[in-house]
């Protein structure tokens, strides 16, 4: 489940009880999340929600930008794991794509060592996706928009199947 951390998302979370939440920052007028959640400034109302949520038995996952403070603040207030915003990756080239990659790598690698598991997502697509294999310990990628979206071109079995794909090419 992913979702905002309002008092009326959290009840819902904690009456259904899903396996895992990712907790992203949301404003009503974006129609997609275009930033990861200020978890370094919002420490003592996000660390009550994950421990609420953890308590209920689901694991909790923080949406946030490749940075090292957010990465720390999430390992501090409780987080399992989180998910790095690879939307500024998606959205650039060259040597500005190359420098998130390394952004995503150094907070890869602080969060494996603070014992998190590091997810990313946001913007990910077939052509992109190889560019990010140099970030380390990935253990999910969320990428959901773009295979629905394929999918209404080629269908969600060929879409699913075209991803999985570039993702055995660039992986092995």
């Amino acid at each position: 489940m992913e979702m905002a951390c309002t008092e009326e998302m959290v009840r819902i979370a904690l009456e259904i009880k899903p396996d895992q939440v990712t907790l992203v920052p949301e404003r009503r007028e974006e129609l997609t999340t275009e930033g990861g959640l200020d978890v370094a400034g919002q420490r003592e109302s996000l660390r009550s929600t994950v421990k609420a949520l953890s308590d209920n038995g689901t694991r909790v996952s923080m949406f946030i930008d490749p940075d090292l403070d957010q990465v720390r603040a999430s390992a501090e207030i409780g987080a399992a794991m989180i998910e790095l915003h690879t939307g500024t990756f998606a959205n650039h080239d060259g040597a500005a794509r190359k420098a998130e990659v390394d952004r995503l790598c150094a907070a890869a690698e602080l969060g494996h060592a603070l014992g998190l598991q590091i997810n990313a997502g946001h913007g990910l697509t077939t052509k992109n996706l190889p560019d990010l294999w140099p970030v380390p310990h990935l253990a999910e990628l969320n990428i959901g928009h773009h295979i629905v979206s394929r999918a209404v071109f080629i269908g969600l079995r060929a879409a699913v199947q075209e991803m999985l794909a570039v993702m055995a090419t660039y992986r092995d």
